[in-house]
């Protein structure tokens, strides 16, 4: 039987392409997903071990709250269960995770401070509820765990914790954001990913100009 697709997974597939072209999701790295309805609960998520360059609908499969397969004969990422944290606790409509260069060396320099403060750029006024360059932006940084229900407590904690965030980076690993839907999420990953490259760079000619 032939599947179909709404409007949010052709969409969902169509940024996992421009991410790839862009350098943020290499290999078969990064998962996507976007909550297709509510009542009942069903997210479509990219199946795991994907090229995100080549991605089709058909590779997406959708689950329900519980993270099981209800459309699709996909595995679902293994990280599906922090895309429905988000959705729980940050009321996501679309959550989006990346493997830039960025965010992964900035993941890695800044994972003893358990985060970094990001303040002063005109691109932070993006970011839903910013409305000035003068705010500062904390973006979380986790531990990578490979136990998944442990990460995913981990990953709560700091969540409910910070509850103004619009991402996370779990260290070398990459970063997280997420919106209210597809567009917002986004463009709060185009400039969160925009914000770490610029730290990233502006830290290297420091060091190359004192040097």
């Amino acid at each position: 039987m032939n599947r179909k697709f709404s409007e949010k997974e052709t969409l969902l597939v169509e940024l996992g392409r421009g991410f790839y072209a862009r350098g943020w999701v290499l290999g078969t790295s990064g998962n996507f997903s976007a909550v297709v309805s509510h009542d009942p609960f069903c997210m479509a998520i990219t199946s795991t071990g994907l090229d995100k360059g080549s991605l089709t609908p058909d590779q997406l499969v959708r689950v329900d709250a519980n993270g099981t397969v209800t459309e699709g004969s996909g595995q679902p990422s293994a990280e599906t269960a922090l895309h429905l944290l988000a959705v729980r606790v940050c009321q996501a409509g679309a959550v989006l995770h990346t493997h830039s260069v960025w965010s992964t060396i900035i993941s890695d320099l800044h994972a003893g401070q358990a985060g970094i403060w990001i303040e002063g750029y005109e691109m932070l006024k993006g970011l839903q509820g910013v409305s000035s360059h003068t705010h500062r932006e904390w973006l979380p940084i986790i531990e990578n765990d490979l136990d998944m229900s442990r990460l995913a407590g981990a990953v709560e904690t700091t969540l409910n914790q910070h509850p103004d965030v619009h991402g996370f980076l779990l260290r070398r690993h990459g970063l997280y954001t997420w919106g209210e839907d597809l567009a917002q999420a986004k463009r709060h990953l185009e400039i969160l990913e925009f914000l770490l490259e610029v730290i990233g760079r502006t830290r290297h000619a420091s060091a190359t100009s004192a040097s």
